[in-house]
Formats: C-alpha cells, structure tokens, sequence
C-alpha cells in the first residue's frame, strides 16, 4: 500500500464513522499567535478544545502539514541521525470536541490498526497515563489487550500538552514491536527506551485541562479526543520498511538525489544522514514556500533559510557544489500533489525561490569560507589555537555559517572553537526569539480579560454590510481594561453596542471611524476591533454629555471614508484575478493593506513584471470596472465555497460558514469585507508602485476614486511645471526631456575627460614623499576628485614612483574616499587591501581590494586629513611585520 493510499484509507475510515473530512490548515498556524508553525493536528481546532469557536459537526478527521523545529518540539538537530524523527511530516488525526470520549476513542484506533491497516496484534504495545486507571480498563476488558502489554507511564510521556499553555491531557500511546534486531541491546531496553526498536505508531490524547502561563490546569467546557499518528511512522511499518526515510513518501527525492552525486543510498552511515536530511529538508522548504513563508532573517522565513542552507551544506558533504535543491521540489510536488495539488499550481515559485536562495548562498558559502580562514590564521598566531565563542557566532548568525561545518573545518586545520561561549550566545539569541513571540500570550491573556468583562452579554452584531447608521443599546463601556457604568466629557472609553455598522479592522481592511451619540452625548469613534469575532470594541473619546449602559443611541460611520474604502477593497478583487491572468496562476495572495487613501497588495510571484504586463494588469481592472459587474455576496459552507472555485486567502482563519464575493464572472474570493455594489463605482484604478519585499514576495500600491484622480491631478501639475522649466508644451516632454539628458551626458564625458587629464598629470613633489620604514609613501588630499579620479591619481604617482605606495583621498557627498597603490617588488610587505582597511578605520568605514590596489570609504570625511597623516606609521608597521 502507498503512502497516498494509505492518507486516503485514514480519512475514509473516519468518515464513515460519522467524522467530517476537514482539510490540513497552512504551517504558519492563523489562529495562534504563540506559534510559530502547526506542529501538530490540534492547533487548526485549539478555539473549539477551548470554547471559542463552534462548527457544525462535533466529528472531524485530517491530515494535516506539520513542521517541528522550534519551542518545546524541535526535531531539527535528529533529522537524519534517526529512523523517525523529521522537520516537516504528516499528522493523522481524528478528533471528538464533547462527543464520544476515551471508550470510543479507542475503539476506533484499535479497529483501524488491526482490522483496516492490518498491523498483527502479537506487535503491538500500549502505554497509559500513570493514574489513568479508566483508559487502563478500556484497554484490558473492552479492547482485551493483555495487562502485561499494558504499561503506566509518567507525566514525561504521558501526558500531552500542546506547547507551554494550551490544550492538554493524559494520554494512551500505541507502540508497534520492529523486532529484536532493532534493540540497542541495553538490559533494560523496553518500551521507554528511545531506540528503534519500539516505535510509538498513535497518540490518543483525552483533553480535559487548559494550563495557563501560571501552569494552572482548568477543565474545558466538554471533555474532548485528539489523536495524532504520524503517516511516516504508519506507512514506514505498513510497507515494513526499517525508517521513515525509505518509504514511498521521502525515497524517490532520495533517488533523484543519488543522480546528481556519485555516492549510493544506502552505502555509507555518514553520506546516508546527509541522503536522509535532504530528503527530510525538500519536502519542509517545498511546503512552506508554497505556503508563502519566503526565506529572511527573522521569524518563519529565518527557520525555511536555516532549513534550505542546511540541506545544502549536507549536498556539500555529498560533492554536490552546485545548487541541486530547486530540482528535488519537483519530486516532493509529484509525490504529494495528489493529497495537495495547490503545490503543482505553486511548482514555479517553489522552484524559483528556492533557486534564489541557492544561489544566494553559494556566495555566502564562499565568504564564509574566508571568513573562518582568517579566523583560523588570527586564533593561530594570536589566541592559543581557539576560535572564541562571539566569533564563532557572528559567523554563524550574521552569514549563515552552518556551525557544523565550521567546526570540521576547524578541526582539519588544527583548531577549536569555544563551543561554551558559541551556545552562550545562542542561549541569549533564543530567548530573544522567544520573547519576540510572547505577545502571543500577551494577546491570549488580553482575550481572556476582555471575555471575563464582557460574559454574559450578547454577540454584537453586525449590520455594517446594509447600514451605515443604526439606533442601538450601550451593551458594556469598558475604561482602562475596567467594566464601568457610565463616561464623561474627556474619558478615553471603549464602547460595546448591541448593534454596530461599524466594521472592524480584519482581512487587511481597517476599520471604520465615527460617531456614537444621543441627546447632549457625543463620542468620536477612532479605532474598532473585535475580540473572537463576537464583541465589537468601539474606541474613542467622550466629546460631550455623559453615556450610560443600556442607553439607547446611534451609531453612525464616516460614509465619505468607507467609500473610499469599499473601492480599494474591491480594487484588490479585481487585481488578484488580473494579477493572475497576466503573470500565471501561481500568484496567490500574501497579504493586504485597504485603507480609504490606497490599496496595498502582496502577492507570490518569484521575478519582477515587465513594465508592459504591469501595464495590462492595470488596463484589465479598468475594463472591469468600465464593464460595471455585479457584485454579489452570498454566505455559504466553507467546503461547498471552495469547491464552487472561490478563492482561500492564504493567512485567513474563516469560520464554518463564509461570504463569497463575485464580480460577474471575473473574480470569486472569500472575503468579509465591505464592498461596492457594481465594479463601476470604483471609477478608477491606477498603479503607484511594484516592487520585491521578500523572495517569492513582491508588493503593489494602487489608488481608486477620488485618491486615483488626486493622483492624475497632481501628475498632470507637476508635469505642467516641467513644461514651463524645459520651455516645452507637455506633449513634447518626452522629447525635450531625451535631448536634455543627451546633451547632459555629453558634458559629462567631456568633464570626466579634463579630470582624467587634470588628476593623471597630478603627483606630489618629491618633497611631499615620505620615507617609512625604508619605503617611500605619498599620502594626498585631492580637492574636486571621484572614485576614477583617485585611480588616475594612484596609477599615475605609482608608476612615477617605480617602487612605493600611494594614497589618495577626497571627500565626495560628504563621505571619505580613499584608494592605495602598492608597486609588485612591494607587494610581499604591504598588501592594498588591508591597507585601506586600517585607513578607513579612521574615517569611520571599511574597504578592502586586491594586494596591489584598493578602495574605501567612510562616513567622517573630516578626519580624512588626520588619516592621511598617519599612513607612513601605518605602511612601516605593515612592512615591519612581514
């Protein structure tokens, strides 16, 4: 059986016992801030586990992407070394949110293991929660496993919570015998220990508590089931393969991999971790590109470069030099497209970023390489043969330096690096990371206060999709994270309404402002949000009169405002599909900004476009809007909006039940925001600006309406006024322009040449030369000089001098420039490129170059003559040492 068949079979199994097939969510989880990726089946549900949220069914199966490389499960460092352990994987999982419980629970996992996957009862083991004596008694009277195949394990194994805080519970594990052979040999070698032998195949989860930061466990609203049993694990014992790796799912990267290299899977236990970890690492930095997560130097996109660079130092250790990483994505896409055939549609992007990135680092390889042989040379001569630990790790983190590497390379030469002081640094570089995560708990907490104050009150609802003014009742006012009953002129107040027109900030469109007001009251509305969804936040500030809960008052929005922002939003319909149309439909969209003055738009796309597909993007949304489609929303399921081919945003939590927005037969998006009624009303569309954010990312700024024709406006003056400064009617511009900047360019070659000729037949008197060190040296200021002309200088002064060094600088748009000339008899005493170096010092900057001529500058052009000054003790010392 394949590992495709086996996913299927899984969630067939589930749905016939009544389980609602819900699709895996994105790695970058949407609804957990405290997360940095979905590290298992249960984050994409953690709102139903905790009461937040409700869908339709009580019921759910998945298979569901997970990544394990950060926080309390980080896989990263035993990818390879292990027949189990991976970055990216597959977690099936069936879920019960205050149905059936541990009885059933069981029931069914049995059943599917020995009666559906057909796994022989003699190989199994069970594990349960020390003090779960119900589960115990499942297994042993109702399953009829028998007790000495039953063990009790402690809170480390047996008990399962998702992270720090979160859902959690005992729980029971499934573990299937390989066989003696796999046995570390260890008298005491059982089903605790972490050899190969004994392998834990499905974690039965019985969630009962949420622990809170403070580590207090609260039971949650109705006990509930979360299973977890990675696909790996199952197919490597169904297709009775030794590891994970060797499977249907991982081994036909491996193959590919075998093509590009000489070496042989499996040959060889070192070249085999390498084999292991690239296939491992294809298939994490293929998901998460396809999940718009692009390579940079923080957060996720910090996690997929480390992954990408890894897999690339391990071809490394395989002769792979070349980049080799981009051509197995194409392998894990034809293996997994069936189960998730977005990735087919994102092949090119996943191909293209990934090429980058390669490439990328093939330059930051080779720099590092010079890097860490300075190192060695410096720690030879200089600190006992130890590379100290704030070294090792610049080179880490700033250039990406696998350690790894570092430290074999060091090895070979003779060298040690302080590891203490390496992982002191990292230590302090994690809790930096985890910190910068912590608002996430920050935002839970704020959640949690807010639904304490606001518990027992009604949902707001929201009427803002047909009104933008309603009569409503003060539901709650809320002062400094206070309930309170009344507020005054001046009080800062946050107001709950039973009603609202109002719309808040969510899917990228920004809220509405406004008044709230009755009789003398008055308060102006700056800010709105919601907490889960339910309870609309109105921030702002007393005006006039006083306000009390329960009052009767009106509600009205700034109209002239969400105009405007209605025409940007629909703007962002039209674009997406335009965008998609011109450049391919791998474009996705990864991210918005709509506010009444532009449109903001991210989007997936691995180069930038061509001024004239720019120009047919804008001309197609135009027609659109000059064609006056239809907009029409309507609220359907989840699933049967998907299928109908309305576009998921990538980041969006939606709930079971969403609002599909059509143009015509154009554009179809999920969307809960505010729109026009007919794509004419959003006048006109005109594109400011395109440009690359990220790799695989790029960003599109636009104007419709009143900003679009402000924007023409403005042009058209600014354009009148260059008219008027070149002498030009405005349709001759261009024209006029062209053979201004000819002429321009001609001037300037005629100035470049009476420089050249001015500073080539420029040297220092002989009195001007000085003597350092035996050496003689000539240290100049030019007025009025350039980069070039400090090379005419130095070429000229060095080849007059016939032996010795010659520094010229100048200052140039307020910086230092600096250039040396060393003749060749010197070049085994002072080398140019250091030289300038220590120079530039001085001046506040840095350079380098080859032995015999090099650059620099600096950002203190006034200490420019000082450093001039002190270049003959700098040339004597350098000339000393050699």
């Amino acid at each position: 059986m394949t590992g495709t068949q086996m996913r299927r079979m899984f969630l067939d199994y589930f749905v016939s016992k009544g389980h609602a097939s819900v699709r895996s969510s994105s790695l970058a989880p949407s609804n957990d801030p405290t997360l940095l990726f979905t590290n298992a089946g249960m984050v994409q549900f953690k709102d139903l586990f905790l009461g937040h949220d409700k869908r339709s069914y009580k019921r759910a199966v998945s298979a569901q992407k997970c990544l394990r490389v950060s926080g309390k499960h980080n896989d990263l460092e035993s990818v390879g070394r292990t027949a189990r352990h991976h970055t990216f994987f597959e977690m099936l999982g069936n879920f019960s949110f205050g149905d059936y419980f541990k009885e059933q629970a069981i029931e069914y996992a049995w059943d599917f293991i020995v009666n559906h996957a057909k796994i022989p009862v003699a190989k199994l083991y069970v594990t349960v929660y020390k003090d779960d004596d119900e589960a115990a008694k499942i297994w042993e009277k109702r399953i009829g496993v028998p007790r000495d195949r039953i063990y009790r394990l402690g809170e480390k194994d047996n008990f399962w919570s998702m992270g720090d805080t979160g859902p959690c519970g005992p729980c029971s594990e499934i573990h299937y015998d390989r066989g003696v052979e796999h046995s570390c040999g260890k008298p005491d070698c059982g089903i605790e220990c972490e050899c190969d032998r004994f392998l834990e195949l499905w974690n039965l989860v019985f969630m009962q508590y949420n622990r809170d930061s403070k580590g207090i466990l609260t039971p949650l609203p109705n006990p509930s089931i979360d299973t977890g049993m990675g696909l790996e694990r199952l197919v490597s014992v169904i297709q009775g393969k030794d590891n994970n790796f060797d499977t249907d799912l991982i081994l036909p990267i491996i193959h590919n991999m075998e093509r590009l290299t000489d070496i042989k899977y499996p040959s060889d236990p070192a070249s085999d971790v390498s084999f292991r970890v690239i296939g491992d690492h294809a298939r994490a930095v293929t998901f998460l590109i396809a999940d718009d997560i692009s390579p940079s130097n923080e957060g996720r996109g910090y996690v997929l470069r480390r992954i990408l660079r890894r897999a690339l130092r391990h071809g490394r250790l395989l002769g792979v030099k070349e980049p080799f990483l981009h051509k197995l994505t194409d392998t894990v896409i034809e293996v997994m497209k069936e189960a998730y055939p977005e990735i087919a549609n994102y092949s090119r992007v996943i191909r293209q970023v990934t090429l980058a990135e390669e490439q990328s680092f093939s330059a930051t390889l080779e720099y590092g390489m010079n890097l860490i042989a300075e190192m060695i040379e410096n720690a030879k001569a200089k600190t006992g043969g130890v590379i100290a630990g704030p070294e090792a790790f610049r080179l880490y983190d700033t250039y990406g330096f696998p350690m790894d590497l570092a430290v074999e390379i060091t090895r070979d030469a003779g060298v040690t690096i302080d590891m203490d002081g390496f992982n002191g640094y990292m230590k302090t570089q994690k809790e930096k990371a985890r910190a910068s995560w912590k608002g996430g708990h920050d935002a839970d907490a704020s959640r949690s206060q807010y639904k304490s104050l606001l518990a027992g009150i009604a949902p707001t609802v929201f009427m803002g999709y047909e009104n933008q003014i309603v009569k409503t009742k003060v539901a709650s006012l809320i002062a400094n994270k206070t309930s309170v009953s009344s507020a005054s002129t001046g009080d800062e107040i946050e107001i709950v309404l039973a009603n609202t027109p109002f719309y808040a900030e969510s899917g990228g469109q920004v809220g509405d402002i406004g008044v709230i007001y009755h009789g003398s009251f008055r308060a102006e509305v700056t800010d709105v949000s919601t907490v889960d969804g339910a309870y609309w936040i109105h921030r702002g500030r007393v005006e006039s009169g006083t306000v009390h809960v329960g009052d009767t008052v009106t509600a009205k929005i700034d109209d002239i405002r969400r105009a405007d922002i209605r025409r940007n939003h629909s703007a962002t319909h039209l674009l997406h599909t335009a965008l998609r149309q011109a450049l391919g439909g791998h474009v996705k969209q990864a991210g918005s900004m709509v506010t009444p003055e532009r449109l903001r738009f991210d989007y997936s796309h691995f180069t930038a476009p061509r001024p004239e597909e720019l120009t047919r993007i804008e001309r197609v949304v135009n027609e659109k809007i000059m064609e006056n489609l239809t907009v029409k929303t309507e609220v359907k399921n989840l699933e049967e909006a998907t299928q109908s081919g309305a576009m998921a945003l990538f980041g969006e939590k939606y709930s079971e039940n969403v609002r599909v927005v059509s143009m015509g037969d154009f554009s179809r998006e999920l969307c809960g925001g505010t729109h026009v009624e007919a794509t004419g009303d959003i006048g006109f569309f005109k594109i400011l600006s395109e440009g690359g954010i990220a790799a695989g990312s790029r960003r599109l700024e636009a104007v419709t309406g009143r900003g679009a024709w402000e924007f023409v406006r403005r042009l058209a003056e600014e354009l009148e006024e260059i008219g008027v400064a070149l002498k030009s009617a405005p349709v001759d511009l261009a024209d006029k322009a062209r053979k201004s900047m000819d002429r321009m360019r001609e001037l300037e070659k005629e100035n470049r040449k009476l420089k050249d000729r001015l500073f080539s037949g420029k040297s220092a008197p002989e009195s001007e030369t000085k003597d350092a060190g035996g050496l003689r040296v000539i240290a100049e200021k030019l007025d009025d000089a350039d980069e070039e002309s400090l090379r005419s200088f130095v070429d000229n002064a060095r080849n007059r001098l016939g032996s010795g060094v010659v520094v010229a600088g100048t200052v140039k748009d307020e910086r230092a420039l600096i250039a040396v000339g060393v003749t060749n008899d010197l070049l085994g005493k002072v080398h140019a490129g250091k030289l300038v170096k220590e120079i530039a010092a001085m001046v506040g900057g840095g350079g380098g170059g080859r032995p015999d001529f090099a650059q620099a500058g600096g950002k203190n052009p006034e200490k420019l003559t000082d450093a001039l000054n002190a270049v003959p003790s700098m040339v004597a010392a350098m000339a000393g040492k050699s």
